[in-house]
């Protein structure tokens, strides 16, 4: 029941939190795109998150909880910042461009395939947090829950496959939102990601079994034949 609660209320908070920043920065509430992707995301959340308290609660557990621990490297600490403030802020000038300054312009046939764009992310996010019942929001070796190498599923191609689905979830997002400076963000999401990688491979490699051999047999960190 605890679990629960602190899903709805967590679901609440963020969602409305994300809300606040998209309507302002769009100066109007009958703004289509940002009720199309509130209401996407409201509902694949409450949905994969009924169904992760069923399968994975413990993983659950851990992505409920703050993107800032005890255990957690002061480097992944610092990384995190503008990561969080790039995701936030970039909600915001993304409505602002679509909304308040009309700098895109997009049709509602771009904004519809930005849907199907945005539930692939998410639902590709998910598989790989089905996979791997470890895949905190923070970087830490979860002795606690006897953390182990993952090598099967999207982690047998990419060794950061979360984050990958990350560039397509931002893609998507700039879609729905109808903005296509949005689509600038994405680089920039890559290259944060880039250096938090190295931060959790640095954490990985001293404190996991088993991990430098994974290094070893999957190449590729984040986007497949490339890096």
């Amino acid at each position: 029941m605890g679990l629960i609660l602190n899903l709805l209320i967590q679901t609440i908070i963020w969602f409305g939190f994300m809300g606040a920043i998209i309507f302002v920065a769009a100066g109007r509430m009958d703004y289509v795109g940002g009720r199309l992707y509130l209401g996407e995301m409201v509902a694949m959340s409450v949905v994969f998150g009924l169904h992760m308290m069923r399968v994975d609660p413990g993983l659950l557990k851990e992505r409920l909880k703050p993107p800032m621990q005890k255990d957690q490297p002061l480097a992944d600490k610092l990384i995190l910042v503008p990561i969080l403030l790039l995701m936030f802020g970039g909600l915001g000038f993304m409505a602002a461009d679509a909304a308040r300054w009309h700098w895109s312009m997009m049709s509602s046939t771009v904004q519809w395939a930005g849907c199907g764009l945005l539930l692939a992310a998410l639902l590709f996010m998910y598989w790989t947090m089905r996979t791997n019942s470890f895949a905190a929001p923070v970087v830490k070796i979860q002795k606690d829950r006897g953390q182990a190498v993952i090598a099967t599923g999207p982690y047998a191609i990419v060794r950061h496959p979360l984050y990958f689905g990350a560039l397509f979830y931002i893609a998507g997002t700039s879609l729905v939102l109808g903005s296509w400076w949005g689509l600038a963000t994405i680089p920039l999401l890559a290259l944060l990601l880039g250096i938090r990688i190295g931060v959790e491979e640095r954490t990985l490699r001293m404190g996991l079994d088993g991990y430098d051999d994974y290094v070893r047999r999957v190449r590729w960190r984040l986007v497949p034949f490339v890096w």
